[in-house]
């Protein structure tokens, strides 16, 4: 169907066509993105996760130590 190599091409222009509002986005903004927030949300996920169930929280901080 395609010439050698340009399959490649072609799944490239559908993944950018696909990713448009994005990209497009991203320089509306000034280029800015939600990484910081992102960031926080993973430490709050990894203090959950850790946390194996506890639903009261004084309880996890006494098996903490």
């Amino acid at each position: 169907m395609y010439p050698s190599g340009c399959y490649e091409i072609a799944r490239l222009g559908r993944t950018l066509t696909q990713w448009r509002a994005a990209f497009l986005a991203y320089w509306a903004t000034g280029r800015s993105s939600n990484g910081g927030t992102e960031a926080v949300n993973g430490l709050i996920e990894l203090a959950r996760r850790i946390a194996r169930g506890f639903t009261n929280y004084d309880n996890y901080r006494l098996c903490e130590s």
